[in-house]
């Protein structure tokens, strides 16, 4: 009896249920590549900051202080680098120049007085320039009357000095169409680059443009070619009258539509625009006596070049 039952008791079998994980879509996945991406990001900023110069970092500062003053001075940044890395080469301690393997400033051949002495004036010419497109940026963005002009005055500094461009406009025009005679705003922005311009040593070029738009009496004619130099002279006129003695301009000239600023457009209002040029003392060299200034013998026998502008 026993036996049978023992056989007759039924089997129970306990099965445990598993609560299964609740349905998160993967959003764990999504802020974990957030945080990986802001932290790489991090690292670039840290690494990027440390290997920026000193004048570069107060460059930036300095546009976000005050950026129209950046915007119109204009000039190289961090940005416009192609590699963090200043220097280049093998070393990263280098921050001048691509540097070669074994490249060493010993090896350099040492430079003649001669070229010393120009590296030195270019050096000078160079932070003279400086200064005075900052001085010329802070001119106009200080002023009401100017800083609404501000887009139609352009400063760069060029291998032959600072450029100085006065752009036209076609809902503010600088002349009136086929006129020489100044707008008034246009005079009162010469008169502040006269001002800001007396006390520079160097020459000043003069180029009048005009757009590619021509008379109808062709080339023969009044053309822009004089309407570019009248222009021109115009520029002068006002530049002297705020005070600018008449030698240092070296050069007045039209160039009607030959050098186009939008090649692109022949006809666009930006290619009638005045270019006030401060020549470096090589340019004035180049531009006077053709890159060779002549020499004058003073007593003694010393060799000196004379002043450019004087006979020798």
């Amino acid at each position: 009896m026993a036996t049978e039952a023992k056989k007759l008791q039924p089997i129970i079998i306990k099965r445990v249920k598993k609560g299964g994980h609740a349905v998160h879509g993967g959003a764990w996945k999504i802020a974990y590549a957030d945080f990986v991406t802001a932290m790489m990001a991090f690292f670039l900023l840290m690494w990027l900051l440390g290997s920026t110069t000193e004048g570069d970092k107060k460059g930036i500062s300095d546009y976000f202080q005050s950026p129209l003053k950046v915007a119109l001075q204009g000039g190289s940044g961090s940005g416009s680098s192609n590699s963090v890395i200043l220097g280049g080469g093998n070393d990263l301690t280098q921050v001048v120049g691509q540097n070669k393997r074994g490249d060493n400033s010993d090896q350099k051949a040492p430079r003649s007085p001669e070229e010393k002495a120009k590296a030195e004036r270019a050096k000078k010419d160079d932070q003279q320039l400086a200064a005075l497109s900052a001085k010329i940026a802070s001119v106009i963005s200080n002023s009401e009357k100017l800083a609404e002009f501000s887009s139609q005055i352009k400063l760069q500094i060029t291998p032959d000095g600072l450029q100085i461009l006065i752009v036209d406009d076609q809902k503010r025009p600088m002349f009136d169409s086929g006129s020489a005679v100044v707008k008034p705003y246009l005079r009162e922005i010469l008169r502040e680059i006269g001002v800001a311009l007396l006390d520079v040593d160097n020459k000043i070029s003069l180029d009048g443009h005009t757009d590619r738009q021509g008379y109808s009496g062709g080339a023969r004619g009044y053309s822009n070619w004089e309407l570019s130099a009248d222009r021109a002279n115009s520029t002068r006129r006002e530049l002297i009258a705020a005070g600018m003695p008449e030698d240092k301009l070296a050069r007045v000239v039209g160039m009607a539509s030959s050098v186009l600023l939008d090649p692109n457009d022949p006809y666009s209002p930006s290619n009638r625009r005045m270019t006030i040029l401060v020549m470096t003392k090589e340019a004035e060299e180049r531009l006077l006596y053709g890159g060779n200034p002549p020499v004058e013998i003073k007593a003694g026998g010393t060799l000196t070049p004379p002043v450019p502008g004087t006979t020798p």
